[in-house]
C-alpha cells in the first residue's frame, strides 16, 4: 500500500521525501556516533530513531562508515572542484592553498543544509579518535591525494608516472592539512573559525619551510601558540 501511494506521488514530492529521509538518517547516525560511540551504535538504533526500516538505511548508505564520511565526501569534492577552477598562472601550492580557502564558504553552506556545523565538527573529532575510522580516513586521504595529483599534473602538462613532482607537492600539502586537523582536534578551540585560522597559519609556512633557510631563529607562529 505504501509503495502504491508512493507511486502515485509526483516525482518532485518523492525526491523531496527521499532527501528528507536521507538527511534524517544522517543526522541521527552522526549524533549517535558522537555521543554513544561509533562502534557501539547499531544500524537498528539509527533506524528506530527515524522510524524507518533497516532496508531503508541501506538504500541510502552502504554502511555505517559511509554515513560517517558523508560530510567528508562533500568537503573533498568541493576542494577538487575548486582546484580544477584555479587559474593556470598559479603555482601548484598556491592553487591548492586557494582551493582550500575558496571551498570553505561553499562547504559551510552545503554542510549546514545536511547537518548542523557543530555536529560536523563533533564528527570530525570522533573520526580522529576512533581507530577503525581513522584507518579509513587515512586510506581515503591517500586516494584524495592521488586525485589531486592528477589535477595538478594536468594543470602543469605533466605525466604523474614519469614526473614525481605533482605527487610530492600534493603529499606535502595534504600532510599540513592532516597536522592542523589533528592539532585542532586535540586543542581547546572547537569552532570552525579556529580550524580555518590554524590551517591558514600552517599553510602560510609550507613554501618557506620547504625552500627556506632554517638556520635563522624565528618566533613561534600564532598557529603554534593556538594549537598548544
Amino acid at each position: 500500500m505504501d509503495g502504491q501511494r508512493a507511486g502515485q506521488q509526483p516525482a518532485g514530492l518523492r525526491e523531496l521525501k527521499k532527501r528528507r529521509t536521507r538527511y534524517a538518517l544522517l543526522r541521527v547516525a552522526l549524533d549517535l556516533f558522537t555521543t554513544r560511540g561509533y562502534e557501539e551504535t547499531t544500524v537498528d538504533e539509527i533506524t528506530e530513531a527515524v522510524d524507518v526500516s533497516q532496508r531503508t538505511f541501506f538504500r541510502y548508505f552502504a554502511s555505517k562508515e559511509e554515513a560517517a564520511f558523508t560530510i567528508q565526501d562533500l568537503v573533498e569534492a568541493r576542494f577538487l572542484a575548486e582546484l580544477r577552477q584555479r587559474p593556470l598562472t598559479e603555482t601548484p601550492f598556491e592553487a591548492m592553498h586557494r582551493a582550500v580557502l575558496g571551498s570553505w564558504g561553499s562547504v559551510n553552506e552545503a554542510t549546514e543544509a545536511l547537518v548542523p556545523v557543530e555536529l560536523h565538527l563533533r564528527t570530525y573529532r570522533m573520526i580522529e579518535s576512533t581507530p577503525s575510522l581513522l584507518a579509513a580516513h587515512l586510506r581515503r586521504a591517500t586516494e584524495l591525494e592521488e586525485r589531486a595529483a592528477l589535477v595538478i599534473a594536468e594543470r602543469q602538462g605533466l605525466d604523474v608516472e614519469s614526473d614525481p613532482r605533482p605527487r610530492v607537492a600534493v603529499a606535502a600539502f595534504s600532510g599540513v592539512l592532516r597536522v592542523t586537523g589533528r592539532l585542532w582536534g586535540q586543542g581547546r578551540e572547537t569552532g570552525l573559525d579556529g580550524l580555518r585560522e590554524l590551517t591558514e597559519s600552517y599553510l602560510d609556512q609550507l613554501a618557506p619551510t620547504l625552500a627556506g633557510d632554517w638556520s635563522a631563529p624565528r618566533e613561534p607562529s600564532d598557529g603554534g601558540r593556538r594549537a598548544g
